[in-house]
């Protein structure tokens, strides 16, 4: 018994959300980003800003050079949690198991469902419907016997396409179905490859790629090569995962200059840190590991991730270890312009008070001051007050 998978694709999610309480943005070109900075990368761009040349990643000044119409969103988190908890809800009501992949992407296993709901492609396109009702989003939908296929289908369709905005990729057909399209569209073929398959071998189709013997396929991917081979002939046996939810605590912060002195990442790092510390404080959490991606000017991105020692919830003090992973991380003689820090696997504090060792008048005072702190942040902002290496 094959499967029956869907995947739902809202293009540019955080545009299309924006767009509701904003009509005066339809049809105009659109980009989300931090707008702290001119070298601020986008995050999410309109198909009328990218018919412009603007596309995901470019740096905002450079878009507004290429499309001086472009309105630039910031990005609005709360929003976005919002809109996605809404389609999980809207995929909940058709199966159990459904996985959110990125926002505006939701995959739904429907299998043996058929006599619940009718056939696949009209259950593809009731959902389709609803949203569009209820939540004022048009998206499109993939149908086929795997995620891959279910997602490259949702992406193809074209305008001119099938009215219901729904692609239905039978059953068999799926080597037919990948054969025309371009090889980029095969995940794992990142631009490098994709640069060497056009460069070298001329190929631009998956046909194409298809043809090439597994020789010739082992030079170019190695020990990826029957993967890909796979994937070109629309085969993915990778399941549909059930949504879980990892709560996760960030900040993040874009240079308004690139910056190379340790000294001043380091004031920023710790205050990245601080308000993190504030907001776990705030929800009773001590996290366990930590992470900290630095992006330097050349779009060099590097990320590390440590275990935690374990903490005092009292003071939960973490500048101390994210420091030492800051050197770890810094590592090259170029400019940084983008840093972002995060905290994950979280467990509540011991209820439980020591019996034989009680606090140093150090660690008491430390304690207090930091709730003194979180007094005046919680009456005034975060920006009231700070600790002198953050400042």
């Amino acid at each position: 018994m094959y499967r029956h998978i869907i995947h739902l694709h809202i293009p540019a999610l955080p545009i299309a959300v924006a767009r509701i309480s904003r009509p005066e943005l339809r049809e105009r070109p659109v980009a989300v980003a931090a707008p702290r900075s001119e070298r601020s990368l986008i995050l999410s761009v309109s198909c009328e800003a990218r018919s412009e040349g603007v596309f995901k990643g470019m740096p905002i000044g450079k878009a507004k050079n290429l499309c001086p119409g472009l309105t630039v969103l910031p990005p609005d988190p709360k929003v976005m949690e919002e809109a996605c908890r809404n389609l999980a809800r809207s995929a909940a009501r058709y199966t159990p198991l459904y996985e959110p992949s990125r926002p505006g992407h939701i995959y739904l296993d429907l299998t043996g469902t058929q006599r619940l709901w009718g056939k696949t492609k009209d259950t593809a396109c009731h959902l389709r419907k609803e949203i569009r009702k209820r939540l004022c989003l048009t998206g499109t939908v993939g149908v086929a016997s795997n995620k891959m296929v279910s997602n490259i289908a949702s992406r193809t369709i074209s305008p001119e396409g099938p009215p219901e905005g729904v692609l239905d990729v039978d059953h068999g057909r799926e080597a037919g179905f990948m054969a025309p399209l371009k090889v980029d569209l095969i995940p794992g073929i990142g631009r490098v490859r994709q640069k060497v398959l056009l460069e070298e071998l001329n190929i631009i189709r998956i046909r194409q790629l298809t043809a090439l013997d597994m020789g010739s396929l082992k030079l170019i991917f190695g020990h990826q090569a029957y993967l890909i081979h796979q994937r070109a002939l629309g085969i993915d046996h990778t399941p549909v995962y059930p949504f879980t939810k990892t709560p996760v605590v960030g900040e993040d912060i874009t240079l308004p200059q690139n910056e190379n002195d340790d000294s001043r990442l380091l004031r920023l790092l710790y205050r990245l840190v601080e308000k993190c510390s504030y907001r776990m404080r705030k929800r009773a959490l001590i996290p366990k590991k930590a992470g900290l991606s630095v992006r330097y000017s050349d779009q060099v991105e590097v990320k590390r991730q440590i275990q935690l020692p374990r903490l005092n919830f009292r003071s939960l003090d973490l500048c101390n270890p994210l420091e030492k992973l800051f050197f770890e991380v810094c590592s090259r003689r170029v400019r940084v312009g983008f840093m972002r820090v995060w905290f994950w696997e979280f467990h509540p504090p011991s209820p439980q008070l020591a019996l034989f060792h009680a606090p140093s008048p150090d660690e008491n005072r430390k304690a207090m001051i930091t709730q003194a702190l979180d007094h005046i942040w919680e009456r005034y902002g975060e920006d009231a007050i700070m600790y002198g290496r953050a400042a």
